[in-house]
């Protein structure tokens, strides 16, 4: 922990700012490239149908891991500081209300999701043939979400601790990941969306659990103690405070991608048709 404090507090800033930035924008950069990939694969294997599909689901799954993110980045700016200022207890403290405010808010959206999916998923513009391709998909990544979330509160969480290498293994094992099981399971097993839907929820749960055995290994600075799962009403409200802005972006992101793309894979029907 002294190791650390003192590295971010004495550290030249060029050198600091290379560690941290280098590593955030190749795993970006990754899973910006398996979601191209990914696409190409629907689409070449499945059809314009599957794209739009895809297009409709995941800024549903994104706007609910969001939540995840929000929770991440508010945490651990307050992690960073209770460090910095060498209180360890207050550090722990934020990071099991972390986990306990992702677990119940991501669960309650993912039961939502499930009883409400249709309704939900005609807002977000899967009508007529699109419908139940988009339902086959969002049935199985919905059970992936919870995985994501988690994934996406502990990303930042783990950069707050000085550890951007991590974070950025965490983006990349999902994207690589999820292009070898689109190759097995829609190519090789002919499983068509349920199995493209399989191969992005396995994915999910991969790096939702690569980061959860990283806060339960010694590399972390972290320690999940059961008892700062019990929610604390000043430590909520901060997180809530830091990271809410976070969580209307994603979703701004999240509505006018679908737009867009949706645009796109309309164009692409009437050149087909």
């Amino acid at each position: 922990m002294n190791k650390l404090v003192n590295e971010l507090g004495t550290e030249n800033i060029g050198k600091l700012l290379i560690k941290q930035a280098v590593p955030a924008t190749i795993g970006i950069l990754v899973m910006s490239l398996n979601m191209i990939v990914d696409t190409i694969f629907v689409g070449q294997w499945i059809g314009v149908l599957a794209i739009a599909a895809i297009t409709v689901v995941l800024p549903i799954v994104f706007l609910i891991s969001s939540i995840g993110m929000g929770i991440g980045i508010g945490g651990s700016s307050i992690i960073s500081r209770a460090l910095g200022a060498s209180k360890p207890e207050k550090a722990f403290l934020t990071f099991g209300n972390q986990i306990s405010l992702t677990v119940i808010l991501a669960l309650l959206f993912v039961v939502l999701g499930t009883i409400f999916s249709v309704p939900i998923l005609n807002l977000f513009g899967a009508k007529g043939l699109i419908l139940p391709i988009a339902s086959e998909y969002f049935s199985v990544v919905i059970y992936g979400v919870p995985f994501l979330a988690f994934a996406m509160m502990g990303n930042p969480t783990i950069r707050a601790e000085g550890k951007p290498k991590f974070a950025m293994y965490a983006m990349m094992i999902p994207a690589v990941l999820n292009v070898v099981l689109d190759v097995v399971f829609i190519k090789l097993f002919n499983w068509g969306m349920w199995g493209a839907g399989l191969a992005t929820s396995i994915s999910f749960a991969s790096c939702g659990l690569y980061i959860l055995y990283f806060f339960l290994s010694s590399k972390s600075e972290l320690k999940i103690i059961p008892k700062n799962f019990k929610l604390d009403f000043k430590i909520v409200d901060e997180i809530i405070k830091l990271g809410g802005v976070s969580i209307v972006r994603q979703g701004a992101i999240s509505i006018l991608r679908l737009s867009s793309k949706l645009n796109m894979c309309y164009l692409s029907k009437k050149e087909h048709l």
